[in-house]
């Protein structure tokens, strides 16, 4: 199997979190949502559908133990997940935990303002607690 390559601006705008199984989970830098992604470590897919079934399986199960963990972390009203994939086309998974009152709340996250970056100790700490749930 070829060695896995994550696309260059995910990796420009997210930092390694812990690997999840299939995937590598990734925190986002934008410190204005805790806002993580999943990149099912499989080159060549864009969309879901391309895995195979266990892996299907896999990126659900993923998907939702990171959504319950960062939930339980940040207290969050809701958690929105989306794989949308318009201008990075390798497919990866948004996790964001969303608050009454936070940075466009109830709109969506996507193409609003400008990124608010975080600091490394901010990030280190998260991913701590963060891990430490899952």
């Amino acid at each position: 199997m070829a060695k896995f390559e994550l696309d260059e601006r995910l990796a420009r705008d997210t930092v390694l979190a812990t690997v999840t199984g299939l995937c590598q989970l990734r925190v986002m830098k934008d410190g204005r949502w805790p806002w993580v992604m999943l990149v099912p470590q499989r080159n060549g897919i864009s969309e879901p559908f391309e895995l195979t079934p266990l892996d299907q399986t896999l990126l659900t199960f993923e998907t939702n133990m990171v959504a319950s963990a960062l939930k339980k972390v940040t207290g969050a009203k809701k958690i929105n997940v989306g794989a949308l994939g318009n201008i990075v086309g390798q497919l990866h998974v948004h996790i964001v935990a969303r608050f009454e009152g936070d940075p466009n709340w109830p709109g969506p996250i996507w193409g609003f303002g400008s990124a608010q970056p975080r600091s490394e100790t901010e990030i280190k700490a998260f991913i701590e607690t963060l891990t430490q749930a899952l």
